[in-house]
């Protein structure tokens, strides 16, 4: 029999199809709304999604002040949570890393190393007595039914603090996400004291695993905004880098593949890596023979996780709907709900001291004016003692401040009867002042809300903000270049004939080294210019006469060049920089780019040279002198774009190169970038020197050291340890003044810098524990302004160093110039004087 079912469908089972259209309009919808609402979004009122919310509330009512196991707490949890213990867990897990709401005990993992927890029947917790006082009263708390309707659970739990700016919070729903990063402690309480202040506030990320942050962009926490995010890396020798700390979100796992799989794409060079971290983060990174420390940190930064990029995107549930919205209107809605909070605890112990004043004085009036005693008549029924009562009460009733009730009269009788001393009525009398005297209180502090607020958030930071100080340092970064940094990890090759360039043309002429990331500048002989990205294969065109490695934004390379305009025959010479173009766009050097035009003499470079050539002519041309010599020393350095200086109407045979030249350019004039801690050419911080050649820079450290440097863009100086900073000048005295702290005395000694070797540092003050240099100058006329004694009434003295103490070497100790009392040490006179080379000493921190 065949199992095909022929049967034509009725018009009944016509009408109960379901399109697909409106299946996704009614179920999608709902799972969507269901995912937003109830498990990937937290609250606005709480901060919590409502699986912590449920866990938070379940070891609630299992606190007896004792740790439990999380596996029980799982279980509570499962009661008021419809999903798995696994999720749970999780949950449990991710609030217990972050050190806040729940107080741990045993193996919870670690989020710098990526460790697991053990398992939840191994683990106990217990909540904070922070989260104890900020998050629970269940006579401010809304309740709902759980989801199988045996219980109740809180709608949202009473929180007094911007829980979720202090932990973040992240999560992925349908349509949209979330991505709250999490902020200082002690920084959100201030920022909430400022807000009821009607002062200015601002909020910035600060995450447990330490590191460093650039906030610039950081956008209130909103959309649209971006944080970077670095390690600190420290160089312990010229061999060897130390990583003390960990991105955000990033674990020493994944830090070290990314390192060694930039390594292994030649964008480093390292020899090992290996993780010391125990109790704190330490990654050694042991470089290879040769390899600058400096560029490798800004390649650790430009290819690996060391340096990542966060984009917030805060998004919580107001009203039953997502919302998104930035860091500081978050603490202003959590700083506005805590003190409604708190003035409905206000209200509600006001007015429970009410009842209780009443009560009170219900039970004096009771017992003094002998009231009880009609429990001891002869009544017919109970209700007419409750009426006798009653009537007692009659003469005293306008001095309480509410009705006499039958409930109270009932609470009374139902006290022991007994003989009232006088004393008994006094400790009523007392109490009722007591009472009294609270009432006034809390009448007070509503009336003086904002004061009572900001109280309160002063005593959450005396109570829990010890320990909990800033950990991520904010900072400016520098932008590092990945071109200057990436390693030259692959060899360029060209074939000038057939128009190819690429890294797979290993038969054809070696060009240079580079990396996979740099741009390669072209110039043929019929005067085109083209810069192109490295690749395996490139055709650029026919007849290239130079090839290099492109470097953006370089004005000290100068092309120099000689060619002929192919309608007029007339021949130009010019010389220009290539800073900025569009990479793969032709251009036309001969400016008009006609037919025939060519290029006779071309030159690189790289520091402005002008060299010397000879031009011989056509010798069937009707010139006079048929050769003579070209300076390109008179031609002015323009635009790619100009036409140059004319050479000749003449037709030219060849011009041959007879005479190097000296630069034309000058010195390149660096600046020293305090913020960022690097040197630099675009007018950036403090101006230290015209560099040429061999020139050398000079810098001295807080511990006492100096260093000698060239002046290459990619050295780095941490401008926290820098104190003095300047062009080297050998002939210089330096004078220094520095503590001795075994001796508890300041010592001031000069010397010249006899060294000349680079990158090595040089002690010189006296070695030992505390020791640091209080100032350092190179001023030909060191007059020092010493202060002592005590800060807000010093005694100050100018001290000339070059009359007060002898040159000599830079290991001596030097001369006592000031107890342990001195309180600053400042040069006198202007830092800056003319050095004669282009003016500036230097700069003193």
């Amino acid at each position: 029999m065949s199992d095909i079912d022929n049967t034509q469908p009725t018009d009944d089972s016509l009408h109960n199809i379901t399109h697909i259209g409106g299946m996704y309009e009614s179920w999608f919808l709902d799972y969507a709304s269901y995912v937003i609402l109830e498990r990937a979004v937290p609250a606005v009122e709480d901060g919590l999604k409502p699986v912590q919310r449920r866990i938070l509330h379940a070891m609630k009512e299992l606190d007896d002040g004792r740790f439990n196991k999380v596996a029980n707490v799982i279980g509570s949890t499962m009661q008021f949570h419809p999903h798995g213990d696994a999720s749970i867990g999780d949950a449990i897990v991710n609030l217990g890393q972050k050190d806040l709401m729940i107080e741990t005990q045993g193996n919870w993992g670690d989020v710098r190393t990526g460790d697991d927890a053990a398992a939840p029947r191994y683990i106990e917790a217990r909540l904070s007595k922070f989260a104890l006082e900020v998050a629970f009263n269940p006579k401010t708390t809304t309740w709902q039914l759980s989801y199988d309707g045996r219980k109740n659970e809180p709608l949202a739990l009473p929180m007094k603090f911007p829980l979720v700016l202090a932990q973040g919070a992240d999560g992925i729903a349908v349509g949209l996400s979330t991505k709250i990063l999490p902020h200082n402690f002690i920084e959100l309480i201030d920022a909430s004291i400022k807000y009821l202040r009607g002062k200015k506030f601002e909020l910035y990320p600060d995450f447990s695993t330490g590191g460093m942050v650039d906030v610039a962009n950081y956008n209130d926490g909103k959309r649209g905004g971006k944080v970077r995010v670095r390690a600190h890396i420290e160089e312990k020798d010229k061999k060897t880098l130390l990583i003390k700390d960990v991105p955000y979100g990033v674990t020493t796992t994944a830090l070290m593949e990314s390192i060694v799989k930039a390594n292994d794409t030649g964008k480093i060079k390292i020899k090992k890596v290996v993780d010391n971290t125990a109790k704190d983060v330490e990654i050694e990174v042991q470089l290879a023979p040769g390899i600058s420390p400096d560029i490798t940190i800004d390649a650790l930064y430009a290819f690996t996780d060391c340096e990542i990029s966060i984009s917030p995107n805060a998004c919580v549930i107001v009203d039953d709907k997502p919302r998104f919205i930035s860091a500081s209107d978050l603490l202003r809605y959590s700083t506005d709900f805590t003190r409604e909070l708190l003035k409905k605890e206000l209200e509600i112990k006001l007015a429970e001291l009410q009842d209780k004043w009443h009560y009170t004085s219900l039970e004096k009036i009771f017992f003094e004016k002998g009231i009880y005693k009609e429990l001891e008549q002869k009544h017919k029924d109970w209700e007419a003692v409750i009426v006798a009562i009653d009537k007692g009460f009659a003469p005293y009733k306008k001095s309480l401040k509410r009705e006499i009730t039958r409930e109270d009269i009932l609470k009374l009788t139902e006290k022991p009867v007994r003989r009232i001393y006088r004393l008994d009525i006094n400790e009523l009398n007392e109490q009722i002042k007591g009472i009294e005297a609270d009432i006034k209180q809390v009448k007070y502090d509503l009336a003086n809300l904002v004061d009572f607020t900001v109280a309160y958030y002063e005593n959450l930071l005396k109570k829990y903000g010890k320990g909990r100080e800033r950990q991520t340092e904010i900072k400016t970064f520098d932008t590092i270049q990945v071109q200057q940094v990436a390693m030259a990890n692959t060899k360029i090759y060209v074939n000038r004939a057939d128009g190819f360039i690429g890294t797979s043309l290993k038969k054809d002429e070696f060009v240079a080294d580079c990396s996979d990331l740099d741009n390669i500048i072209i110039f043929r002989r019929d005067g085109k210019m083209l810069v192109t990205k490295v690749s395996d294969k490139t055709f650029v065109g026919k007849d290239i006469i130079h090839i290099d490695v492109f470097r953006k934004n370089d004005e000290r390379t100068t092309y120099n060049m000689i060619y002929v305009d192919g309608k007029t025959g007339m021949s130009f010479a010019k010389r220009f920089n290539v800073t900025g173009i569009t990479r793969d766009k032709e251009y036309d050097l001969t400016v008009k780019g006609e037919k025939n035009s060519k290029v006779h003499y071309f030159s690189a470079n790289p520091n402005g040279e002008a060299e010397v050539v000879s031009i011989r002519l056509s010798p069937n041309c009707a010139a006079r002198n048929k050769e003579f010599d070209l300076y390109f020393e008179t031609i002015a350095i323009k635009g790619r774009n100009s036409m140059g200086n004319q050479v000749t109407k003449y037709p030219i045979r060849n011009v041959k190169f007879k005479e190097k030249g000296v630069s034309t350019l000058s010195g390149q004039k660096i600046w020293y970038d305090d913020t960022v801690g690097r040197l630099n050419t675009e007018e950036r911080g403090i101006y230290i020197g015209s560099f040429d050649g061999e020139d050398k820079v000079f810098v001295a450290f807080k511990n006492g050291t100096y260093e000698l440097t060239n002046f290459e863009l990619t050295n780095r100086y941490d401008p926290n340890e820098l104190v003095y900073i300047e062009k080297f000048n050998p002939e210089k005295i330096v004078s220094a003044i520095y503590y001795d702290a075994d001796k508890k005395q300041f010592n001031a000694k000069r010397f010249k810098v006899e060294t000349q070797t680079l990158n090595n540092k040089f002690l010189f003050i006296k070695e030992g524990a505390g020791n640091y240099l209080e100032m350092v100058t190179t001023h030909a006329d060191p007059i020092v302004l010493l202060k002592t004694g005590k800060k807000r009434n010093p005694e100050e003295e100018e001290v000339n160093l070059a009359e007060f103490v002898e040159v000599t070497g830079y290991r001596t100790v030097g001369t006592r110039i000031a107890g342990d009392e001195l309180i600053s040490a400042e040069l006198a006179i202007d830092e800056e004087e003319p050095d004669g080379d282009d003016g500036v000493q230097g700069e003193l921190f």
